[in-house]
């Protein structure tokens, strides 16, 4: 039998539903980030900075482009004969077929692949937060304190604890108790939900909890584990992380890369995030085209003004136009004169000439208040705004449009304008 260390189970099949119409066609961790990369680069790129050679990607919801994008491993070198990067899509059984219902229950359903490699230690991940973080350093913590479960946890301002499920220690770390999402919260110290589960530990809180509907690791199975008496540990955590969950988060996360100094720095030597490279050209930057503080993607023809912006590959950004305070992905076409102020422009998307995102006063959406906010404007992948059309703040377009579909050639400040069938 093949022997690993430790390996590490990486959950990817989120469909991320408060990233709107951005996942309306692909899972939450293979959208676009920071002009190059996809959102699972970072959890992956830790495991082999950390020395994990050994990871099991759990796909489910809309899973084609992350399948496509993680291939074999290549960028991260994990095609290893032995070990390396498996996809690991819910499949049928003899009797039935099973999706994974919840975090624990997509680990449960891989019971096979994991005694594979016959691990002292099993490191849970989440495929959507940006942060550079060394298991390795994390694995000795456990080690030391002969821990069974160690939890990564982070200090947050104590008015926002009662979004994340809280752990209470004592003075060495060692956890006495917990609260998920408290109204009044004991502590600020907040799961990451990154565990390292003792292989013997895990396995026998699986079997123990499988029937239990959605199987969960913070509802059911570290709950079980602490009533069952194991060592318990949180491992703190100091550094950048980043739930890119809502539309919001995920638009600042980019922001920041921008920064004069970032606090998360996408060129640090020692710590490489690595991506699928397609073979594209350079970028070219007109002689009468404006850049300042932006990230530009490789392959991008830039003819008109960007500023504060992260633009990804092969983007067209038409003479005239000016984009401010926004993130372009991949293969998108603004055309001449527009002018996109805070707009999240998806994959593929074609903004006509003389559009202006962002205008008028800000007014709450309509169909999704609680996703379409601060003042951002999104449109999905694969759509057309037709040329001359103003767009408000907090709205939403996904689909062909036409000009038909605007009113005297406007879509106010909180308004959806969904076409084609496609769900929010």
């Amino acid at each position: 039998m093949i022997k690993k260390e430790m390996i590490a189970m990486l959950l990817a099949g989120g469909q991320g539903s408060r990233l709107g119409v951005l996942t309306s066609k692909v899972a939450k961790p293979a959208v676009s980030f920071g002009g190059k990369y996809r959102i699972i680069d970072f959890p992956l790129s830790n495991c082999i900075n950390s020395g994990i050679d050994t990871v099991g990607v759990l796909t489910q919801y809309q899973p084609l482009r992350l399948n496509t994008h993680i291939g074999i491993g290549i960028p991260w070198d994990l095609d290893r004969n032995v070990g390396g990067v498996t996809v690991l899509p819910p499949y049928e059984k003899s009797g039935n077929s099973e999706w994974y219902t919840g975090t624990a229950n997509a680990i449960y359903q891989n019971m096979t692949y994991m005694e594979m490699f016959n691990p002292d230690y099993v490191l849970i991940l989440s495929g959507d937060h940006i942060y550079k973080m060394d298991y390795e350093v994390m694995l000795d913590f456990h080690k030391a304190n002969k821990a069974d479960v160690t939890i990564a946890a982070m200090p947050v301002p104590y008015e926002e604890a009662k979004r994340f499920g809280i752990l209470i220690t004592d003075e060495n770390r060692q956890i006495n108790d917990f609260e998920e999402k408290p109204e009044n919260p004991r502590s600020n110290l907040a799961s990451m939900g990154i565990y390292i589960f003792n292989w013997k530990t895990l396995k026998k809180a699986l079997i123990a909890k499988a029937e239990q509907p959605a199987l969960d690791f913070g509802k059911h199975v570290i709950p079980f584990c602490h009533e069952k008496g194991a060592r318990l540990f949180a491992y703190e955590y100091n550094g950048y992380w980043k739930d890119v969950g809502t539309l919001n988060s995920y638009w600042e996360a980019n922001m920041e890369l921008i920064d004069i100094v970032p606090e998360f720095n996408l060129y640090e030597e020692y710590w490489r995030i690595y991506t699928k490279n397609n073979a594209i050209p350079p970028q070219y930057i007109s002689s009468e085209s404006v850049v300042e503080r932006s990230i530009i993607g490789e392959g991008t023809e830039i003819y008109g003004k960007v500023y504060n912006s992260v633009i990804g590959c092969n983007v067209v950004i038409g003479p005239d136009a000016v984009v401010s305070d926004s993130i372009i992905m991949n293969n998108a076409v603004i055309h001449e004169k527009c002018q996109l102020n805070k707009s999240i422009v998806a994959e593929n998307t074609v903004i006509g000439a003389g559009c202006v995102l962002g205008a008028f006063e800000e007014a709450e959406n309509e169909t999704d208040p609680h996703i379409y906010t601060h003042g951002l404007v999104t449109v999905g992948e694969d759509s057309v705004v037709p040329e001359n059309i103003r767009v408000g703040k907090n709205c939403v377009i996904s689909g062909e449009t036409e000009a038909s579909d605007y009113e005297d050639g406007i879509l106010a400040s909180g308004k959806s304008l969904i076409k084609n069938g496609e769900q929010v």
